[in-house]
């Protein structure tokens, strides 16, 4: 089974959020959206979920009963205490397993704080109730918009074994993220830029059809197909490229970010 969309276009007014987008969510995989801001990646979540309709295109979706959807920060209600959080999501997803809300709540931490505010909790955990308020009812697609940006590193890697728990046990997890290293651990990866797709399928497979070759070098090159990188910059040589390389330019295995931001140059020069 595969949830997803297919040729979907969103526009607001003149400008165009979605240009023909496709994605594929299968079960029991988690799927990784990416791309900056203004890319499309909470529109794209909306249209998945059903809170937006595309232009044009399909969507093919489970029941609403079986999604988990969390929206970000505004997922979870400050004013209330943790326990009464869950107990809202419980009612409204009609989650009644009171062993399966136990466990959740222990695996991401919560259990010993039932009653602090959700807005006294610190960024890690708050986004981290989101998450276990979207699983309570084992949904068959998760939808995750950015559960993971600004919180700690360690609790970034709970939020990975809470999402990757979820994947394992059959669930299509759907997660955008600003994090490319999050994405490089995903089963797939859909990479945005301004509404369109740049690159999608496994991130091996991305990262492997890079064009060209990428090498690093410490001198700064005066060309725009340059980013900084660590102690240096890398450089983007184009297949069939004639200008010379910095003398002191190594070849580099290039990952998931040079392959992102190549696609990127690659359609700002075409």
């Amino acid at each position: 089974m595969s949830w997803g969309v297919r040729a979907v276009t969103v526009r607001f007014g003149a400008r165009v959020a979605l240009d023909g987008v496709t994605l594929s969510a299968p079960t029991g995989t988690v799927t990784a959206v990416v791309g900056g801001d203004g890319a499309g990646k909470s529109t794209l979540l909306r249209v998945l979920v059903g809170g937006r309709r595309p232009d044009t295109g399909t969507v093919h979706r489970p029941d609403r009963r079986q999604i988990g959807y969390f929206p970000g920060a505004a997922g979870v209600y400050p004013d209330l205490s943790v326990a009464e959080n869950v107990d809202f999501a419980a009612q409204a997803y009609r989650a009644r397993d009171r062993q399966r809300r136990a466990r959740l709540l222990a695996a991401a931490g919560l259990a010993g704080v039932p009653d602090r505010l959700a807005g006294q909790l610190s960024g890690g955990m708050r986004q981290k109730l989101g998450l276990v308020m979207a699983m309570l009812h084992e949904p068959q697609l998760l939808v995750l918009d950015e559960p993971s940006t600004g919180v700690d590193p360690v609790s970034r890697a709970e939020l990975t074994w809470l999402v990757n728990r979820a994947a394992a046990a059959g669930t299509a997890v759907v997660m955008s993220t600003a994090y490319l290293d999050e994405a490089e651990r995903a089963s797939q990866v859909l990479v945005l830029d301004r509404g369109r797709v740049l690159r999608s399928g496994e991130p091996e497979a991305v990262v492997n059809d890079l064009p060209g070759r990428v090498v690093h070098t410490r001198q700064r090159p005066e060309t725009e197909l340059a980013w900084r990188r660590g102690d240096g910059w890398q450089l983007w040589l184009p297949p069939g490229a004639t200008a010379p390389a910095p003398a002191d330019a190594t070849p580099v295995r290039p990952d998931l970010e040079d392959a992102v931001i190549v696609a990127a140059l690659e359609r700002s020069a075409s």
